[in-house]
């Protein structure tokens, strides 16, 4: 397996990257200033929004307003919402005024706070500007070429700054073999990160009456740097003459703010009562584990439990809806598993001992599922990834 990464390595010209990008991997979790009840069960304490771009920074620029000035009030109002309706929870802003704040600032501040969750705000363009609708980002290797180019975009940023070849290890923005290492890494939060994504579009869709683009997976250097559940928002199209005025108008970003605030709230909730139980059901013992952790989940089969050995396998798409293993969106797969945890069927295919094996499974389905990521799975769990290379 060493051989094969290190060949990746060289393939992605971008060593240093690499050796940033694992050792923010293997940073741990955040203190345990989160478990602030008074039996000791999980909390979500501390968030962190992050209102994208500002100050020489505009962002996208639609006909009448800029990205830096869409997303700070939305962010400013999100964060009212959480401090008078969840006052257990502190909020931290990134930018607060109309400043140019480096990405890589963005993600120490999140980090330093010990957050538990990470929020970027952000409002896309597009050429075509009859797109609208609202998309929520997390961390991963893009497979399509607009997800890219959201990449791309966002970015961006870094090209402003003093220092940024040297800061952030040669990256490039603009050019796609940067890209390249984002194949190599899966957030270790990856698992609670689609989750409060899929509370977000639901609240984006339901409550908010937006255009439900999906959630995403691409490589937003301010994701990968943060070590904790982190999403980009992408809160609608500038571009788009109606959805502009929508989002420049008060009552627009109250309604964007609102479904973000609600969508918290329910994540919030949800992984505490899963604390509650898991507390309760452990006998409050020293051993509990933290209920945001990637261990959670069963396996649809037995196929993944009758070995301690680390199984690599693909997963095709998280779901809040059960999908028929015999369903045609499977495309005639017959190895498809289905691991259920903090309310999410993930559905899994294929399965390999090896790194090299499971890459090449992922290439051979991926004209039919273009956003299916390499996973693992040990004694029927899904483990973080690291987990599994550091156990190899």
């Amino acid at each position: 397996m060493l051989r094969f990464l290190k060949t990746l390595l060289y393939q992605s010209k971008r060593i240093n990257l690499v050796i940033l990008v694992f050792g923010t991997l293997f940073l741990a979790y955040p203190d345990n200033t989160a478990y602030g009840s008074s039996d000791g069960a999980y909390r979500l304490r501390r968030v962190v929004i992050d209102p994208g771009h500002g100050g020489r920074d505009p962002g996208a620029v639609g006909r009448r307003t800029k990205e830096k000035d869409i997303v700070l009030p939305i962010s400013l109002k999100l964060g009212s919402y959480i401090n008078q309706y969840l006052p257990d929870v502190e909020v931290i802003y990134t930018r607060t005024t109309d400043e140019f704040v480096e990405l890589h600032r963005r993600a120490e501040i999140a980090n330093r706070n010990n957050a538990d969750l990470f929020i970027s705000i952000h409002a896309n363009s597009n050429s075509n500007r009859n797109i609208k609708g609202t998309d929520t980002f997390v961390l991963g290797l893009h497979r399509t070429k607009e997800n890219l180019e959201v990449a791309m975009k966002e970015n961006a940023a870094i090209l402003l700054e003093e220092d940024y070849d040297e800061q952030y290890q040669g990256f490039d923005p603009n050019s796609p073999e940067s890209y390249i290492i984002f194949s190599l890494m899966q957030n270790t939060f990856l698992g609670q990160s689609l989750n409060f994504a899929s509370y977000v579009q639901d609240q984006f869709r339901e409550r908010a009456g937006r255009v439900d683009r999906g959630i995403r997976q691409a490589g937003f250097i301010v994701l990968y740097q943060t070590t904790m559940p982190s999403v980009l928002v992408e809160v609608g199209f500038i571009s788009n003459e109606e959805e502009e005025r929508f989002l420049m108008s008060d009552q627009g970003q109250s309604y964007i703010a609102s479904a973000i605030f609600r969508a918290f709230r329910d994540y919030k909730e949800a992984i505490e009562r899963k604390s509650d139980r898991l507390f309760a059901s452990s006998g409050n013992s020293n051993n509990y584990s933290n209920p945001t952790g990637e261990t959670a989940g069963s396996a649809g089969s037995e196929k993944s439990t009758q070995s301690d050995n680390v199984i690599f396998k693909v997963q095709l798409i998280s779901s809040r809806n059960e999908i028929p293993l015999d369903s045609d969106f499977f495309k005639g797969l017959d190895d498809i598993e289905v691991f259920e945890s903090d309310g999410l069927f993930r559905y899994v295919a294929g399965g390999a001992a090896t790194l090299e094996e499971i890459t090449a499974y992922r290439q051979k389905i991926n004209e039919t599922f273009p956003d299916a990521f390499i996973v693992a799975v040990r004694s029927g769990n899904l483990i973080s990834l690291q987990d599994a290379i550091s156990s190899n």
